[in-house]
């Protein structure tokens, strides 16, 4: 079973890229968009069921 960390880095990348397509994110704004994405993947993740 994968760990909740390496879970919210692959679901935070899926996010990101998709806004790259859209053209959502640029060059100068990825870091921002990428820890605002990752903070809430990571909340919302904390606020499921806990691991088994």
């Amino acid at each position: 079973m994968q760990s909740k960390e390496e879970i919210s880095l692959k679901v935070t990348k899926e996010i990101v890229v998709k806004f790259i397509e859209m053209g959502g994110v640029s060059v100068n704004s990825f870091e921002g968009v990428w820890k605002k994405v990752h903070r809430t993947v990571c909340d919302s993740l904390k606020e499921t069921a806990p691991e088994k």
